[in-house]
């Protein structure tokens, strides 16, 4: 850690302060340079700062939370963080150039790689199971170009994209509307563990705090604020992705959206986006492109694979059924039937394509990729 325990101390004595946000705290250190600085100012040249309350100047004057400070290093340390603040080398410099960068973050797992390129990916809690693929789809390929992937570690397309991006050996990043201490929801426990193994979990909440509505959007500008592009898998038009989106535009970065069915309520949101000029993608080379990692997007259906990587020859027939069963789910009367094959035929090829993951059966004898 290249922040002194010292240094720490007197950040996050200031930072704790009620009231005192992030941009009136980025004011004060460009103004006075360092927190320890900052704590030597009367109330008189604090109060010059703008936007600063005379109640807060007074708490910052008489140094009143080191004790608490102190304590909230503790609880950092006993569940393995570390402090990250806004003036050490080793905070993601995309991050500095937002309008109200969090001053200080929590971090478990690794160090944020800085010359990596990063895009986040976001979408619905309660996704569809073509919008949970998209994203599963999109993080794995951007993984494989050596693209990190960043999320708000929620349920559904969040985790779908934390998921894929480490099925490819990616770096991904998981922005917490919690503390760092904090596992939400329950059911990503696991994918928590296998982050912060592997790549990096952040907040800007002091330990223990609880999910409240009001903390996932606040969270959002450093989902968006960490990448050069944010994409928008599957959202309503009422969704927190929507928000995140908005931010991406003020931030000055790209806005990426996978279309949906015209039918798909949970896909409104992210047609509007397009609607609104957003770039339509379908896959991680679609989003690389537009920022000259490429000179031209990536295009075609997936080809099934073998363990290897190497592509799996198929024969007649399931070559026939492939080309039927796409990324919706599609009954398998229906595949039967435009396949011209024999149903009992058809569920035995079905059978062996799902055991060797070139399919998969969900409930009520639906297939897809």
């Amino acid at each position: 850690m290249s922040t002194p325990q010292d240094n720490r101390l007197a950040w996050l004595a200031l930072y704790m302060i009620p009231g005192l946000g992030n941009a009136v705290l980025k004011r004060l250190i460009e103004t006075f340079g360092d927190p320890e600085t900052v704590f030597g100012v009367g109330t008189t040249e604090l109060m010059g700062i703008e936007g600063m309350r005379r109640d807060i100047a007074q708490k910052i004057a008489h140094r009143a939370l080191d004790t608490e400070a102190e304590g909230e290093i503790r609880k950092a340390e006993q569940c393995n963080a570390r402090i990250l603040v806004y003036t050490d080398p080793s905070y993601p410099p995309l991050l500095k150039e937002i309008y109200n960068p969090p001053m200080v973050l929590y971090v478990r797992g690794k160090e944020v790689p800085l010359q990596k390129t990063l895009v986040s990916v976001v979408g619905s809690r309660n996704p569809t199971h073509y919008g949970r693929k998209a994203a599963e789809k999109i993080a794995l390929g951007l993984a494989k170009r050596g693209a990190g992937v960043v999320s708000g570690l929620a349920r559904g397309i969040d985790a779908a994209a934390h998921s894929g991006c480490l099925m490819g050996n990616g770096f991904t990043i998981g922005v917490l509307g919690t503390g760092i201490d904090v596992v939400y929801p329950e059911s990503n426990r696991v994918l928590f563990g296998r982050m912060e193994e592997n790549g990096a979990i952040l907040s800007e909440f002091p330990t223990g705090t609880h999910p409240e509505p009001k903390n996932f959007p606040i969270r959002n500008r450093i989902i968006s604020g960490l990448s050069k592009g944010t994409v928008v898998v599957e959202a309503t038009r009422n969704s927190g992705s929507l928000i995140t989106a908005s931010l991406a535009l003020e931030q000055c970065r790209e806005v990426f959206a996978v279309p949906g069915s015209i039918d798909s309520f949970k896909s409104t949101g992210s047609h509007f986006l397009i609607k609104q000029g957003a770039k339509l993608i379908e896959n991680a080379d679609d989003i690389l492109a537009e920022f000259g990692l490429f000179g031209r997007a990536g295009a075609g259906k997936s080809v099934p694979t073998n363990p290897d990587g190497t592509p799996r020859d198929m024969n007649e027939f399931e070559r026939k059924l492939f080309e039927i069963v796409g990324d919706y789910p599609v009954h398998m009367d229906d595949i039967a039937r435009q396949a011209n094959m024999d149903a009992g035929n058809v569920a035995a090829i079905l059978m062996k394509m799902e055991l060797e993951g070139i399919v998969r059966q969900l409930p009520g004898r639906l297939f897809v990729r």
